[in-house]
């Protein structure tokens, strides 16, 4: 039984690239009934066993175990997600960064912050942006995170990307109009994806993705370009599961006195210690505050 990889579900489709190279064409299968019997539904990403039918289409019989499962979007086995945040058009949001990398660190994934749009940065005359932009990548690379400064329009950053999905299947995630489908486009010509303009009075760009899809590179590696969206909520985290989401608070909450301290009025809070003498930034320790509130909120109304 052939081996393939999910590379787009639509309409109760599976497109299956079989196993083995570039040059392999996918096949339009079907999963067996005994999927939905037992409430399993394939995701793109996911790697499968399937049987040709004479039709030259075929069946989904068996899915693979699974490294890593996303709800949102729907992904399988995705190991990279690359977070795609735009210094201007729309301007640099940095509380929905630190919201979704809670939501990446939940899942478990590696992440690549991409900041996008490096171009429009030129005619700040009085250099601020472009100081924002050091103070940003200098802060988010001391907590550990990979940072890469990109402009599509330039090719800057282009290549340094790509070389970091090599074999990998990546999740491309971020407000809608910063430039994701612009990066894929660059990185392989000819994609020719939809890209959207940002409508400036709105302030957020038009949903161009409808589906999730691997778009596959040169190099091995597989990108789902997913619906652009600016909202995200916590019904699937619970609130004690926030703070291991902040990376750098982890060292300090071992030490605070009380087990499950919140780091909000308990005494012997060494978080709340460290952002005093500014070992952690103040900006993640607020957003830390309004993503604690917002889930004892959301939590309430359900």
């Amino acid at each position: 039984m052939p081996e393939g990889l999910i590379v787009k579900a639509l309409s109760g489709y599976y497109y299956v690239k079989p196993s083995g190279g570039l040059d392999q064409e996918w096949v339009q299968c079907r999963g067996r009934g005994i999927f939905k019997k037992k409430g399993i539904t394939p995701l793109v990403g996911d790697h499968v066993l399937y049987t040709p039918t004479e039709n030259g289409e075929g069946t989904v019989d068996e899915i693979l175990p699974r490294e890593t499962e996303l709800i949102r979007p729907p992904v399988a086995n995705a190991r990279l997600a690359v977070l795609l945040f735009s210094l201007r058009e729309p301007d640099l949001n940095l509380q929905l960064l630190d919201k979704f990398l809670v939501h990446i660190e939940h899942a478990g994934l590696r992440t690549l912050i991409c900041l996008t749009k490096q171009d429009l940065l030129s005619g700040n005359e009085d250099g601020s942006a472009a100081e924002l932009t050091r103070q940003t990548v200098e802060l988010y690379r001391k907590i550990g995170y990979e940072v890469l400064v990109t402009s599509s329009l330039k090719g800057e950053g282009t290549e340094e990307v790509k070389r970091r999905l090599a074999g990998e299947i990546s999740v491309f995630a971020g407000q809608s109009g910063v430039g994701k489908s612009s990066l894929l486009n660059a990185m392989l010509p000819g994609l020719q994806l939809e890209t959207s303009e940002i409508s400036l009075r709105l302030g957020r760009g038009r949903h161009t993705t409808r589906h999730v899809e691997l778009i596959e590179l040169d190099n091995g590696g597989f990108v789902a370009d997913t619906p652009g969206f600016s909202q995200l909520d916590f019904l699937e985290l619970g609130v004690e599961e926030l703070s291991p989401c902040f990376r750098e608070f982890e060292d300090y909450a071992a030490e605070c006195k009380f087990r499950g301290c919140s780091h909000q009025h308990e005494p012997g809070c060494q978080v709340r210690e460290a952002v005093e003498r500014g070992e952690i930034a103040s900006s993640r320790y607020e957003h830390y505050l309004q993503f604690y509130l917002e889930m004892k909120e959301k939590k309430r109304r359900y």
